[in-house]
């Protein structure tokens, strides 16, 4: 099998969680014989809802489509380093792989911060993959934010 990243359409999300408003992120959730079976970005201003990061939502419809909690064997393309609750979630479903765009030092939770993958209690340790498009993810974010300061 070749591997094929899935980044351009996380991006896209992203791309479409800027427009509503929301902080830019997009995530793309891929079973194991590489159909997509969910994307989204972030929807937490719309929807009103704390939890609604793009990875969560992502999760819910992969969830939902499969018919169970978890997605042993499904691989998670997102478009920033997933925060603690994301990378706990993301866990608990047993995904195999997190590619992802944008390191965040002040909210990741795999590489900064919580590092959830690396405590003894975690339960599932994804093989985590950074810098898949990384300029551009990153660009989306700081332009994103530098048009709220103007």
């Amino acid at each position: 099998m070749v591997f094929t990243s899935h980044m351009d359409q996380a991006l896209v999300e992203a791309r479409a969680a800027a427009e509503r408003g929301e902080v830019p992120v997009g995530a793309v959730i891929v079973a194991p014989d590489g159909r997509v079976v969910a994307a989204a970005g972030n929807r937490t201003r719309e929807w009103k809802d704390p939890t609604a990061h793009a990875e969560i939502v992502a999760l819910r419809a992969a969830c939902a489509a499969s018919g169970s909690d978890r997605l042993p064997g499904h691989d998670l393309y997102v478009t920033l380093e997933p925060c603690a609750m994301c990378a706990a979630a993301l866990a608990a479903a047993r995904i195999r792989r997190i590619y992802y765009g944008a390191s965040d030092p002040k909210s990741g939770g795999v590489a900064h911060g919580a590092r959830v993958f690396s405590h003894p209690q975690a339960h599932h340790c994804p093989e985590v993959y950074d810098g898949f498009r990384e300029a551009e993810a990153a660009a989306l974010l700081r332009d994103f934010f530098a048009s709220k300061r103007v």
